[in-house]
This record gives structure tokens, C-alpha cells and sequence, in this order.
């Protein structure tokens, strides 16, 4: 049995809580979370015990493990502490907003052998992954095009937004890493970014942008398009086209079922498709967590790496600068 103390007791902590009860050879062991309420409410729903500080949390022969879903702020200390502990990490994305933070995480943690994962959860996405495989044995021969969008159904609020670290760190970097996920060894080198604000007053009020739209290249010279919105109103908006010198493979949107509608009004009317990311990548979730034990168990890396994390985040920032320039910027990852 695996024993794993849980870092965050927010949306995504009480989700990832509800993952490691349910599974049969891991026990949710310890709870931490500044807010000792939230705590609380997670650990009696889970039958698991509060930790009063961090080092109570990480610092003890009882537990095996820890996963990350604390603030941003929190990571690169929560997942230093880990390390230096010897227990294997999982840690949310992002590792931190700020690059030179992460870059000392980097160094403090270096030789210390321990499975350290970082949840990037569309790379266990069924669809998206099979994306991948097709390129990878060139079933649609060289890869020319990717093309990804992501649109959310709705904006966040305000007090969201002035902690998230910006549209492209919080939302899009989950586009970067797929697009690095399913390129493979080919890096990305080049990126030009558009962000506006269209309709949301909070991301108006925060600085932040509502809609965005990216061009990126790879060494080999593929050429990646993300397009971002956060007003789907059709609901949570998740598509992956990866055109080839032999054809193109998509990975589509899910509804609730796979019925569709014929009338004399319409023709291949769909339900709505899922409005909820965690609804949307529900199984998503649970699979890189089980990837995340099955390391534990076996000693292995995990497939999604603290330089997953980084080179994503490089990515924002290199798309932040190419916004604010007005210009193609070249991607350096040292």
C-alpha cells in the first residue's frame, strides 16, 4: 500500500483526493492545506488525517508519496521538500511562474533519484494520445501541420485570474506541452503570439487576455497553430489535427453520448459537447495518476518529467515576449 500525503485541498486537491481514494493499493494518508477548513472538509470526505504544516505533511516515515495541487507559489518548495526527502512527486502544473524559481528547483533537486511527475493530463488523454502514435509510425507519413484548440466555456473570476500567472503560463501552456508531446524529439524554436482582451472585463481588469492565438515551428520546420478563447459557448472545446505528407488524423470533442439527431429541421444534430474540464478529461486524470504509481511501484521515470514542466514554461514566456514585441521569437531553452 501506498501512503500519500495530499498538498492543496482546492478544486483541483479535492478532485485528485477523490482519484487516490478510489484507487485500491494507495491510501490518502495526510492532508495539508493553509486553509485548515479545506482541510479538514477533504480529509473527513476521504477518512484521511490533516497535517498542521508542510513538514508534517512531507517530513515522516508514514507516507510514501506526495502530489502537489497546492498554489502556484507553493511548488517548487513542495516539490524540493519531496525530493529531499526521498518521496516520489507528483506535482500540478505549473511548476512555478517564475522560470529563475524554477531553474533553482532544478539545481536543489539534481541526483536525487525519485520519481518525480508533472501533470501535464492531456498527454493521457486517449484521443489526443493516439494523435500521437500516428505520428510517431508515420501513419499520415511526415508530420507538415499540428493544429490545436482549445476554448474554454466560460471566463474565470477575478481573484482567479490575478493568481494565475496570465492566459499563456495557466491556460495555453497545456498547448505547448501537447504540441511538444506529440512532436516528439523535434523541439519547438520559434513562436509568434496574439492575445486580446474581446469581452471579459475581469481579464480586462487583471491585464490578462480572453482570446489568443499562436504560431510555432519546429526544428524540423512543422508548423503548430493554437487558437484559445475563454467563451465556447457550446461548452469545453478540445481539438487535435495533425496533418501529414499521407493524410491527417483528429482527435475530437466529447459529448455525453455518441447519439446523434436526423429531423426535418436537422441533420447530424449533437448533443452538447462536455462544458467541464474535469468532466472532460475525467479518465485523463485518473490515468496519469495510475501512470504515477505504476513508477512508484516499478522505479521507472515518469513519461511527463520536471523538464516537461520547464521547457512548457519557457514556451509561455517566449510567447509573452513575442506579444509584447510584436514579433517571431526564437526559443532558447538553456
Amino acid at each position: 500500500m501506498i501512503n500519500i500525503s495530499l498538498m492543496g485541498a482546492g478544486r483541483i486537491g479535492k478532485m485528485h483526493a477523490e482519484i487516490i481514494s478510489a484507487h485500491s493499493n494507495v491510501n490518502l494518508k495526510y492532508v495539508y492545506d493553509i486553509n485548515k477548513d479545506s482541510a479538514l472538509q477533504v480529509a473527513e470526505q476521504n477518512k484521511a488525517e490533516i497535517a498542521n504544516s508542510p513538514e508534517e505533511a512531507i517530513n515522516t516515515d508514514k507516507i510514501d508519496a506526495i502530489l502537489i495541487a497546492s498554489a502556484t507559489p507553493t511548488h517548487t518548495q513542495f516539490i524540493t521538500m519531496g525530493a529531499k526527502a526521498g518521496k516520489a512527486v507528483f506535482c500540478e502544473k505549473p511548476i512555478d511562474l517564475d522560470i529563475n524559481k524554477v531553474n533553482e528547483c532544478m539545481v536543489a533537486i539534481k541526483g536525487i533519484d525519485i520519481p518525480l511527475q508533472i501533470g501535464f493530463n492531456r498527454r493521457f488523454d486517449n484521443s489526443h494520445a493516439k494523435v500521437q502514435q500516428a505520428r510517431l509510425k508515420k501513419e499520415i507519413g511526415e508530420l507538415e501541420m499540428l493544429i490545436i484548440t482549445s476554448r474554454d466555456p466560460e471566463p474565470p473570476g477575478l481573484e482567479y485570474l490575478n493568481a494565475a500567472g496570465g492566459f499563456f503560463r495557466d491556460t495555453t501552456i497545456h498547448d505547448f506541452d501537447l504540441s511538444r508531446f506529440i512532436l516528439g524529439e523535434d523541439p519547438i524554436v520559434q513562436v509568434s503570439a496574439f492575445g486580446d482582451n474581446l469581452f471579459d472585463e475581469n481579464a480586462k481588469q487583471a491585464g490578462d487576455f480572453d482570446t489568443a492565438m499562436f504560431v510555432l515551428k519546429s526544428k524540423a520546420g512543422v508548423l503548430i497553430h493554437i487558437n484559445n478563447s475563454r467563451r465556447a459557448v457550446y461548452g469545453y472545446d478540445q481539438r487535435v489535427e495533425a496533418f501529414g505528407s499521407k493524410g491527417m488524423v483528429i482527435s475530437n470533442n466529447q459529448t455525453p453520448t455518441s447519439v446523434e439527431s436526423y429531423t426535418d429541421l436537422r441533420t447530424s444534430s449533437k448533443e452538447p459537447v462536455l462544458h467541464f474540464f474535469i468532466e472532460r478529461y475525467a479518465q485523463a486524470y485518473k490515468d496519469q495518476f495510475n501512470h504515477f504509481i505504476e513508477c512508484i511501484n516499478n522505479n521507472n521515470k515518469p513519461k511527463v518529467t520536471f523538464e516537461d514542466g520547464r521547457s512548457a514554461l519557457i514556451i509561455a514566456n517566449a510567447a509573452y515576449e513575442s506579444h509584447k514585441q510584436k514579433k517571431t521569437i526564437e526559443i532558447i531553452y538553456e
